[in-house]
């Protein structure tokens, strides 16, 4: 069954899309199940900043690829790529549509097209982490810049995720990191792909609505009680846009002051975070463009025949 992947920056509606193509093509007698791409998403617990719909409200239908990983574990795309190109291929088996919905822009065209990855050996890896642990990431950048200067020059001093996956990727190969980068080949399914966007000053009030109603429904709770649960120790899910920011806001004595700032400053980087959605995913001359700036009952139903005009090959 053909596959349906619905793109987009933050905010624009996908996961909304995505249960109304559902419920669609269930009436037409097909069945879907949802794939998620959103790599924080993957996390169990993170859940309020992450946006992510609550079982209740998934109105029974499939979901892959949420609650899989630990906060302490570290999300890469290869190993996200492997494990959901495989709940593609068995939705697909079954005779039900693949939805592919999410807007994180390496792991869906991973995901969508087939790229190889540079070797990976879990043991090198953790002991570049227990060196971060001990010296910081400048230090190990320093060490990037003497081992592979271009390398260092390509990666931010304060990106310890990439500082470590870099000079794993060059003790592995004894080759500079960008000689190892992902190999993108050719399209892995005959799938049919909607982006959803508006215009920026629509989608900005969206995107501070949007944070409000994280932090008013609880994201600093969230973020203390995985505290317990080891985020603190985990590469990926410490970074994520709110969680870094509530962590930072309560190392600095999580009073209201500190806290209004980590509001605005999660604000403000997922602003810069839809830029970049934005200029990876227009890269892309598959996507089908649609517009969900009015919000409207008219305009959903309108996207909705979009986007199942778009999957059954209908101009």
């Amino acid at each position: 069954m053909r596959p349906l992947a619905i793109i987009g920056p933050t905010g624009t509606g996908k996961s909304q899309l995505a249960l109304d193509f559902a419920d669609r093509v269930d009436r037409l007698g097909v069945r879907a199940e949802i794939v998620n791409a959103d790599a924080m998403q993957l996390y169990r617990g993170m859940d309020i900043g992450t946006a992510k719909l609550p079982v209740e409200q998934r109105r029974g239908i499939p979901h892959h690829q949420l609650d899989v990983l630990d906060v302490t574990e570290t999300a890469t795309v290869a190993r996200y790529q492997n494990a959901a190109a495989a709940d593609v291929e068995a939705i697909a088996a079954r005779g039900a549509v693949p939805v592919i919905v999410g807007g994180s822009m390496l792991y869906i065209q991973s995901l969508l097209d087939d790229w190889s990855f540079p070797a990976t050996d879990p043991a090198v890896r953790a002991r570049w982490e227990r060196r971060l642990a001990e010296v910081g990431v400048g230090e190990l950048h320093a060490e990037l810049a003497r081992r592979d200067p271009a390398a260092a020059a390509s990666i931010l001093p304060t990106d310890a995720r990439r500082t470590v996956r870099a000079l794993e990727v060059v003790e592995l190969t004894g080759q500079p990191f960008a000689a190892s980068a992902p190999q993108i080949g050719a399209p892995r399914w005959d799938t049919a792909i909607v982006g959803l966007d508006c215009e920026t000053t629509i989608l900005d009030d969206r995107l501070a609505r949007r944070t409000d109603a994280m932090f008013d429904q609880g994201l600093v709770g969230e973020v203390i009680g995985l505290l317990e649960r080891g985020l603190r120790d985990g590469v990926t899910a410490s970074r994520a846009l709110g969680y870094a920011q509530v962590l930072a806001a309560l190392d600095a004595g999580g009073g209201d002051e500190q806290m209004r700032a980590a509001r605005e400053q999660t604000f403000v980087g997922t602003r810069r975070y839809v830029r970049r959605q934005r200029s990876w995913f227009r890269r892309d001359h598959r996507v089908r463009w649609l517009d969900v700036g009015a919000a409207t009952p008219e305009q959903r139903a309108d996207v909705l025949d979009a986007a199942v005009r778009a999957w059954r090959h209908v101009s």
